[in-house]
């Protein structure tokens, strides 16, 4: 899209911080603000349901 972080952060009404924070892929972030950026693109991040798989132990 051609956008400098200091417009997409305009663009999606977050600070210039949390877009360089996102971009440098920092652990924890509000996925509120992910979803004001992700949003400019058609897209959208939600939690979905994760079921670890336990391994069967035999003897």
């Amino acid at each position: 899209m051609g956008l400098t972080q200091k417009d997409l952060a305009d663009r999606a009404g977050v600070g210039l911080r949390f877009i360089r924070d996102l971009e440098q892929g920092k652990e924890s972030l509000r996925m509120d603000k992910v979803n004001q950026v992700l949003a400019l693109f058609g897209h959208r991040m939600e939690p979905v349901a994760y079921r670890m798989e336990v391994a069967d132990e035999e003897g």
